[in-house]
């Protein structure tokens, strides 16, 4: 299983945008409803992530309608399937769009699956609304309907690796990252922090992607005497290099970013998994959580789907909290051209989940830059620094 949907593909960053409608009146809103669409994976490679995120969204749709309102308006979400695939986002995009008539468009899973979509929302004037994805073309360029939420991946390793090279004294820096978009930009977010420590990384090694063996890359680090390894991996490799290290003896200190910060790491990869860090932006909610309300949200969430939520359940329900709030603050006469204005001004305040404050304004489309560090202890991740700024 690979989260290939937080993956950039600069390939795709060319593509064409058109600039969207000023002042056209918006589709979706009634005087008694607000239509949210978003496109999530719900057969495909990422459905485990797509049904949860989809839920965290229903979660925060059914607690608004059954105890308020927006301006007198409840929430609607519409849900399409792009399993996963560009071509199908574009089908599920004008479907929404078109048919559907939705206000705007939310928490849309994967990075090639919004570059495809996103042409045909703003040519309707539907903004694209924090996608789940931590790639750097869902608010660059600058576009008047782009608003995104994940710090990058680049961001990420840039701002927490120096931090954890300190505190380690780590000398010999390494990286071992999938031979694409997403593991160059660790890769090179790994690098620009270094810089900054008059560092360079010692030994690169690279994988294919959907590689399974890794003991020559754990071989080559073995032999550069790394005494810290970034991790531009996801599911199975950071198990699989991790593991094999461990098989080796050779214990570095690993740090993975958020594409490795889930509890299927240390679901699958067991014991050998304790130990290593990852970046994180929003906290894995588990059950037993030393936090009352994020215990009793976790516990409502599993209630109402019957399964345990994960970090992809919270930032469904965090992207439909985010709406509330701003198209609430837009006033009774929601438009597109309201709403952007008043997400312009938005300031969102760190929440139960532990997310950093957030800001945008009409230059500013990414909310935050900053990621803190979690570690795998007794098999849980644990919170381990508070936001690295710059």
């Amino acid at each position: 299983m690979k989260i290939q949907a937080l993956i950039p593909l600069a390939a795709m960053a060319g593509l064409a945008l058109s600039s969207g409608v000023a002042g056209a009146q918006s589709q979706g809103v009634t005087k008694d409803e607000i239509r949210i669409g978003t496109i999530q994976d719900l057969s495909g490679p990422l459905a485990g992530y797509g049904k949860q995120s989809r839920n965290g969204m229903q979660l925060r749709v059914d607690e608004l309608n059954e105890q308020g309102n927006v301006n007198g308006r409840k929430l609607k979400l519409f849900v399409e399937d792009s399993g996963y695939d560009p071509k199908k986002a574009v089908l599920a995009a004008q479907k929404l769009v078109n048919q559907d008539k939705i206000f705007i468009m939310a928490g849309h899973l994967g990075t090639a699956q919004n570059m495809a979509a996103m042409p045909v929302q703003f040519e309707k004037n539907v903004v694209n609304f924090l996608p789940i994805t931590a790639a750097r073309e869902m608010y660059e360029p600058h576009h008047r309907l782009k608003y995104s939420f994940a710090a990058t991946y680049f961001d990420q390793m840039r701002l927490t690796l120096p931090k954890l090279v300190k505190d380690k004294g780590a000398k010999k820096v390494c990286t071992i990252y999938q031979d694409d978009e997403f593991g160059l930009e660790v890769e090179r977010g790994a690098e620009a922090g270094l810089k900054t420590l008059g560092m360079e990384v010692v030994e690169k090694t690279s994988y294919k992607r959907g590689a399974t063996d890794f003991s020559s890359q754990v071989a080559k680090m073995k032999a550069a005497n790394c005494d810290l390894v970034v991790l531009g991996t996801i599911i199975r490799e950071t198990i699989g290099t991790v593991g094999e290290a461990r098989k080796t003896g050779f214990n570095p200190t690993f740090l993975g970013s958020s594409a490795a910060y889930t509890d299927l790491i240390h679901k699958l990869g067991g014991k050998a998994m304790d130990g290593i860090y990852a970046t994180h932006t929003a906290q894995h909610p588990y059950l037993d959580e030393a936090s009352q309300p994020m215990r009793f949200w976790a516990n409502k969430y599993k209630t109402k789907f019957n399964e345990d939520p994960t970090v992809f359940s919270v930032y469904g329900y965090t992207i439909i909290d985010a709406f509330i709030k701003a198209a609430q603050k837009a006033g009774p006469n929601l438009t597109t051209d309201s709403f952007v204005k008043s997400m312009d001004t938005m300031t969102f305040e760190p929440d139960m989940f532990g997310a950093p404050k957030s800001t945008y304004t009409a230059t500013k489309r990414l909310g935050n830059d900053l990621s803190r560090l979690s570690q795998i202890v007794d098999g849980k991740w644990k919170v381990m620094s508070d936001y690295v700024a710059p």
